[in-house]
């Protein structure tokens, strides 16, 4: 054919049709033109026996520099990148082209090669059933999730079993840590319901961060603690070494892969509460390990069985409950009700919540708060904790600290914003501080806010007599309650009837 070269295949089949066919026909069962048949019939030698080597077609661009200038570089530093390199040339030589990059990079290649250093190998591992499982934290902030149109700041911890591929991944809202580790590390088990022989994390390298050696010992120890209590094997890769756990690694690519693109088929990232979020993730990993159900069922009697309870997947801290109605805990403030001032309160501190007991006795839970990433303080406030004592020193609103933290929803601070440009500030104080009253007393945060909202779009201000009438209890709607006195005569008349019947009293 026109415009490729005849190879050896070609030229023998050629010869052996050759001799039953004439040239033209030979020539076109080969593959080739009548000329070529007549050409090759005159010199009957394989193309390949008459190949020649090829030579330059144009000067070699690199010829003067390349030894002198660019071996000296690429053995100084072995690690430089080959488009420095290119740069640098340009900038001593100004008169090469830059069409010589490519040239360059496949030079330099070929010169490391054969010339270069010793790179690291990987060594790929066999997996045993039910002997490793695989513990490491991904980020998800490309994803942006919001819940109710807010930025969700958070992690994703991943466990994995190596030989079934049964995963696990539990949403995290602070960072790496112990306890984010110890309780996704406790769901993965109990979900899959055994215990490999040994476990791997990633050294906990963000969680060691800012730690003295101390508290490095303390949670080291606590982690091998951990493991003890599921007799699992403790190990570690070593740090900022990834492929060392690539058997996770190169599964969190997929991972996150399939909740992009359920992401995109539910059309939103935006959640209405974190539950829900969690229930979309676990749904998706539900929906994986279904498709490894065979092989994951198959890992099963090979895993340790689980001890009796859980291990402990919180930190517990004492704090002391000071006049301001709260207590500070990791650069952050906690409101609890005011009944507790004074007292020591005993804290589980979790990834997600913080549980507080007085002695044995629990007495509530709140949301946990982190401090922001500046290193300010931050604050965790419920107005239901100190609505009482606001309402008696209402102008405390004013320059509250936390003033912005109080409004359980953003009506509210609108709703004060607009009191306070249009009225004094002690009045505008007054009216928002019994908002939240009305909210507090008649349990309709939500509906009110719409109510605030509402008065706020028509350009008006909140009225409290008319919000107070809206939110009382209507009394057509209250159950009429009639007590009647029973007369003394009818218990006489019991009495009698129960003797006459030889009942004894």
């Amino acid at each position: 054919m026109p415009g490729r070269h005849v190879t050896d295949h070609q030229m023998r089949l050629f010869m052996k049709l050759r001799q039953d066919h004439p040239i033209e026909v030979a020539a076109a069962k080969a593959g080739m033109s009548r000329a070529t048949g007549y050409r090759i019939s005159k010199d009957p030698k394989l193309p390949s026996q008459k190949a020649q080597t090829r030579g330059r077609r144009r000067p070699d661009p690199l010829e003067h520099i390349f030894d002198a200038e660019v071996v000296p570089l690429l053995q100084s530093a072995p690690g430089l990148r080959p488009v420095a390199i290119f740069e640098e040339m340009l900038r001593r030589h100004p008169e090469l082209s830059p069409g010589i990059r490519r040239t360059l990079e496949r030079r330099i290649r070929a010169w490391r090669a054969v010339h270069g250093e010793d790179q690291e190998v990987i060594f790929r591992q066999v997996h045993e059933p039910g002997r490793l499982g695989l513990s490491d934290f991904t980020d998800l902030g490309a994803m942006a999730v919001t819940i109710a149109g807010q930025p969700l700041e958070h992690l994703l911890y991943h466990f994995r079993l190596p030989w079934s591929g049964f995963e696990h991944a539990h949403v995290i809202l602070g960072g790496e840590s112990f306890v984010a580790l110890a309780e996704g590390l406790q769901n993965a088990l109990w979900s899959v319901g055994g215990a490999p022989a040994s476990h791997r994390s990633d050294s906990l390298s963000a969680a060691f961060r800012n730690l003295d050696a101390d508290a490095r010992t303390d949670l080291t120890t606590r982690y091998d603690a951990l493991c003890a209590h599921y007799r699992m094997t403790p190990t570690r890769n070593n740090k900022g070494v990834a492929h060392e756990n690539g058997s996770i690694e190169s599964a969190h690519g997929h991972l996150k892969s399939a909740i992009r693109d359920a992401l995109l088929m539910r059309g939103s990232a935006d959640f209405g509460d974190l539950d829900s979020y969690r229930a979309f993730i676990d749904e998706i990993v539900g929906r994986r390990n279904a498709a490894r159900g065979k092989r994951i069922a198959a890992e099963r009697p090979y895993l340790q069985g689980l001890p009796e309870r859980r291990s402990t997947d919180f930190e517990e801290v004492i704090v002391t409950v000071s006049s301001t109605g709260g207590f500070t805990l990791r650069k952050v403030f906690y409101t609890v009700p005011s009944r507790l001032i004074g007292h020591r309160l005993r804290v589980r501190l979790f990834d997600d919540r913080l549980d507080v007991f007085t002695g044995g006795t629990r007495l509530l839970t709140l949301p946990r708060g982190r401090a922001k990433a500046n290193g300010k303080h931050d604050q965790v406030v419920n107005y239901h904790h100190v609505i009482h004592s606001l309402r008696r020193k209402p102008m405390a609103l004013l320059h509250l600290v936390y003033r912005d933290k109080l409004f359980p929803r953003q009506e509210y601070r609108h709703a004060f914003e607009a009191l306070i440009d249009r009225l004094p500030e002690r009045q505008a104080c007054k009216i928002t501080v019994e908002l939240l009253a009305l909210a507090h007393e008649r349990s309709c945060e939500r509906a009110l806010a719409a109510e605030l909202a509402k008065v706020l779009e028509a350009g008006g201000l909140p009225d409290l007599a008319v919000l107070r009438r809206h939110f009382a209890p209507d009394p057509a709607c209250l159950p009429a309650v009639t007590v009647q006195s029973v007369s003394l005569d009818s218990y006489e008349a019991l009495v009698i009837t129960a003797d006459a019947a030889g009942v004894p009293a």
